[in-house]
């Protein structure tokens, strides 16, 4: 089994968003670990000479000499440099020291890495008030195929055509011809990075106390994830044009199939109202500490589509001291459950639904929350047709 590790970096556009100087400055540190992996780090007051695309890939692949406290600061600056993340940490270090040291053009990821290098608890409370606010919403895609072929990482030529495909579907949707995609083994699993365009953007900006018009193409990646075992992809893209490219264009150029991966994944919750609380065991899932149902809808057959919705904060133990059954009736099509990481203070939300969705807190709790999933029975063998 996989060793758990919670925190990975896994947003290579985050490093674009740091001021070079203060990347650098937080980097520095660390610069025989990166001249190690092939990155010279430059120096501070040089304007040039520091490969994003290098570092991305350095900080995507850890080895055993990773130094345990950079991927996690990385994921941490990047949780917070948000609008609300910014107030936040603003709020923290009003009339502060800090806060007279911060330039006033100071953007939310370069004010959270400052205060980050001066003093990481402000920082790590801040996110744990953000936490509940920030989840990401994955839907999962198998295939039918069997028996299920090896996967081996394609070769620079194929995935340069697997982009020119994705490029031209860009293209049309006035998003430009920069994709670039990284593909990468980690815990098992494949890891797919796709940087592409998004359309073009014109703001307002205030520059030297004047207002002026900046018109620029925003940058985006999206994840894709493919478990080898069961020939299952999930994907965080937003827009469906954009989950259905992926589904064909990768199933295409991995596999020699545009509709390789042909099926919906299925959730199925019902045993939660035939196992009841013992589904929510988690001993044998290294990393876990405890799972608790916060939260189920059950709809109901006939002309009104009734739904019901029940919420506690924790379910079971509810019923348990009430002496109530779980509801016998209704379809349940949507559970909600507080999980709790052996390495972070506070329960994160977890949200599926009977059809092929999930929301984690971030990328790297679906490794460890899928392998619950499955051992609990909630990820069956069921499919659904891609019209349902």
């Amino acid at each position: 089994m996989a060793s758990f590790t919670l925190r990975r970096f896994s947003k290579p556009g985050m490093l674009r968003r740091i001021d070079r100087k203060h990347l650098i400055a937080f980097l520095e540190p660390h610069a025989a670990y990166f001249s190690a992996r092939g990155v010279e780090l430059p120096p501070i007051q040089e304007e040039d000479g520091l490969d994003y695309n290098e570092l991305s890939h350095v900080l995507l692949t850890p080895d055993n000499s990773t130094p345990g406290d950079l991927a996690e600061a990385l994921y941490y600056v990047n949780e917070v440099s948000t609008q609300e993340g910014f107030e936040a940490v603003q709020a923290e270090i009003y009339g502060t020291e800090l806060d007279t040291e911060i330039e006033e053009t100071a953007t939310p990821a370069d004010l959270a890495i400052q205060v980050w290098m001066k003093d990481k608890s402000i920082i790590e409370r801040v996110i744990a008030e953000l936490l509940p606010l920030n989840k990401r919403s994955f839907e999962y895609f198998k295939t039918v195929v069997t028996p299920l072929p090896v996967f081996t990482i394609p070769s620079s030529e194929r995935i340069t055509a697997l982009e020119n495909d994705l490029d031209e579907w860009f293209a049309k949707k006035r998003k430009g011809k920069y994709s670039k995609v990284k593909i990468f083994s980690k815990d098992d699993y494949i890891w797919i990075v796709v940087r592409h365009g998004s359309s073009f953007n014109r703001e307002s900006v205030i520059e030297s106390g004047k207002s002026k018009s900046q018109y620029f193409r925003p940058e985006k990646f999206d994840v894709l994830i493919y478990n080898p075992l069961i020939g299952e992809i999930r994907m965080h893209a937003v827009t469906k044009g954009e989950k259905e490219l992926y589904r064909k264009m990768f199933g295409k150029h991995l596999f020699g199939d545009e509709n390789f991966f042909s099926q919906r994944s299925q959730f199925n919750l019902e045993s939660l109202r035939t196992v009841g609380e013992e589904s929510l065991s988690c001993e044998d899932v290294d990393g876990l500490e405890y799972v608790k149902l916060k939260e189920v809808q059950l709809s109901y057959a006939g002309a009104y589509k009734d739904k019901e919705i029940r919420r506690s904060e924790d379910f079971f133990a509810s019923l348990r001291d009430r002496g109530f059954q779980f509801p016998q009736h209704g379809r349940i099509t949507q559970a909600s459950f507080y999980v709790k990481f052996k390495e972070v203070k506070k329960p994160r939300s977890l949200t599926i639904s009977s059809g092929n969705r999930a929301s984690f807190r971030c990328d790297d709790d679906s490794v460890i929350l899928e392998r619950w999933l499955f051992l609990r029975g909630f990820i069956t063998g069921n499919r659904g047709n891609l019209d349902e």
